[in-house]
């Protein structure tokens, strides 16, 4: 949500910011309603005094038997209630045509974001080891299919497409990876660990960005909660509506929750196998901060994502996204991309984004510092460490052999009672 008086005295410099994320000029728009919106207002402010005036002077005509001047008064007060009654409708739904129109507008892009239409115009940061190659790389499904540990054919049965049945050992190693995951995020990085709803309320992915926009991606069940699409959501709405003590903050939180998504913007894309999924696990990471400080801890949480891979020995690389790559609510986002041999490429595990105070408007999230009287809003971060089920699907295709077996990285063998590789039964 972007703040209005803000938008007044630059507006060369929204519109800038949208510029660049593809977007034609909005702040003619949004200016035209804001000034109709605040002339209504100032009608209605000066109708009211106006009636409060005549009101007095009703009395006065009275106490002095003037029932004709009296009589006029009463009148022009009549005149000035349907005035009121006028200007405040003409006020409501200016007003809500703004917040509608604001609520729709994504956040501007931090000035070092690179311009670029789509991902080609994403820009390489770092990359960590060196990929695997393989002369006959197994993909995952076939991988996973051959050890019995994967079915996509019985989870369509039941569910329909991008589903899936995981078993036996598979299974077991995505439970470690999750585990795995959570326990460095809390003991080595500080962050605390949440067990949150998974249903919400509209308001919740209000505050976080996914409504009103991105209401296809989402799904609802038949009393109106929403599935969350990812925890961000419901961590990061823990301090909606709240004032957190500046001395609290960061606050650093995580959770590994099942995340469902429709996919509606994907069709046809990644239907083989386990990479774009209606229903799967991730450990999320946010941070709640001051914004002083969210820059550092965006990178900060980079860097915690980032541990997750070096520790599985898994090759990636660290991407800054461009303004027509990112996300609706960030103002700046790095990409985590993983080595996967059987597509010979690089692909998305982890974004992790600084939004700025983009969603604490939203959500009216704020923070106080001792013994001040102001409060101003937070900034909120947000990212993976990691999606687990991608996770899986790098482990299975990077610690593969010829035989099909899949070796079981050395962070992940305590999580499976020693064993050391998944092979068939």
């Amino acid at each position: 949500m972007h703040d209005i008086r803000a938008i007044r005295d630059n507006p060369a410099a929204f519109d800038a910011g949208w510029s660049a994320r593809g977007m034609s000029a909005q702040t003619p728009e949004i200016l035209a309603l804001d000034e109709r919106a605040r002339a209504a207002t100032t009608a209605l402010q000066a109708a009211q005094s106006r009636r409060n005036e005549a009101s007095k002077l009703i009395g006065q005509a009275k106490a002095k038997k003037d029932e004709a001047g009296a009589a006029q008064l009463m009148a022009e007060v009549e005149s000035l209630k349907a005035e009121m009654a006028a200007q405040g409708e003409i006020e409501a739904q200016v007003g809500g045509e703004l917040r509608d129109l604001l609520a729709r507008l994504p956040n501007i892009p931090d000035a070092i974001v690179p311009a670029g239409e789509d991902e080609t115009g994403n820009v390489e940061q770092r990359r960590h080891g060196e990929p695997v190659r393989l002369n006959q790389a197994r993909d995952h499904v076939d991988l996973g299919a051959a050890l019995g540990g994967m079915d996509f054919e019985a989870a369509a049965r039941m569910s329909g497409s991008r589903f899936v049945v995981l078993k036996s050992g598979i299974a077991r190693l995505e439970r470690a990876l999750g585990q795995f995951m959570l326990d460095v995020q809390t003991t080595e990085n500080g962050y605390t660990e949440v067990s949150p709803p998974v249903m919400v309320r509209d308001h919740a992915l209000f505050g976080t960005g996914q409504l009103p926009k991105f209401e296809e991606d989402l799904f609802r069940t038949n009393d109106g909660l929403y599935l969350i699409p990812t925890a961000e959501v419901s961590l990061t709405n823990l301090v909606r509506e709240q004032i957190v003590a500046e001395e609290e903050l960061p606050l650093r939180l995580t959770a590994l929750t099942q995340c469902f998504r429709s996919e509606a913007g994907a069709s046809g894309r990644d239907t083989r196998g386990m990479i774009r999924q209606h229903q799967f696990q991730k450990v999320e990471l946010v941070s709640i901060t001051t914004p002083e400080e969210s820059e550092n801890e965006h990178q900060r949480m980079v860097e915690c994502a980032e541990g997750i891979l070096k520790k599985l020995g898994l090759s990636f690389r660290t991407m800054l996204l461009c303004t027509g790559d990112m996300g609706f609510t960030a103002r700046k986002t790095y990409d985590l991309e993983v080595w996967l041999p059987s597509q010979n490429t690089y692909r998305e595990i982890s974004s992790c984004s600084n939004c700025g105070d983009f969603q604490a408007r939203r959500m009216d999230a704020r923070t106080k510092k001792a013994g001040e009287k102001g409060t101003r809003f937070v900034h909120t971060l947000n990212g993976s460490g990691l999606a687990v089920g991608r996770t899986l699907v790098a482990v299975m295709e990077n610690y593969q052999d010829e035989a099909g077996r899949i070796a079981i990285p050395e962070v992940l063998q305590p999580y499976m009672g020693g064993l050391k590789h998944i092979e068939a039964a």
